[in-house]
């Protein structure tokens, strides 16, 4: 079974996101999208609920799972029994991120790492950027999956 990991802190899932994971599902028999815990880190939504809002948009197709992690990326794909780490990339900056995380997993584990190019048009989407946005009582749901 060719199993592949999306995973990222996803707060919030966005259609940039969302679009990812449509685009990589026909390559795989399953995608667990794995939602990260930084306790470091200050969330606009806990785990549970981003957990909850992204399977509520998968409800219906039966090759995704969504669950939390707070280990190491490699050890939630060896678990999950994934071969392969599904990442999105919008610029260069990403990319050369990206790419070292790739290297590093590789090392690691042996995992191989897919990188998809996000659409033109939702190239400017983050997390980040609609966090900032909604703190600053602007309208997100343009940036957010129907449904979510």
């Amino acid at each position: 079974m060719r199993t592949g990991i999306f995973v990222g802190s996803f707060d919030p899932f966005t259609i940039g996101h969302d679009s990812i994971v449509r685009r990589a599902l026909p390559l795989f028999d399953k995608i667990v999208i794995g939602v990260g815990i930084n306790e470091r880190k200050t969330h606009m939504l806990n785990e549970d609920e981003r957990v909850e809002r992204i399977a509520r948009l998968y409800a219906s197709e039966p090759k995704i799972a969504v669950k939390a992690y707070n280990d190491l990326t490699v050890d939630f794909a060896k678990r999950e029994q994934a071969h392969f780490i599904i990442k999105g990339v919008r610029s260069m900056k990403d990319f050369e991120y990206e790419r070292e995380q790739a290297d590093i997993n590789k090392l690691l584990n042996g995992i191989e790492t897919i990188l998809l190019c996000a659409e033109p048009q939702l190239a400017s989407i983050s997390s980040s950027v609609v966090r900032e946005l909604k703190h600053f009582g602007r309208d997100i749901s343009k940036f957010l999956p129907e449904g979510y």
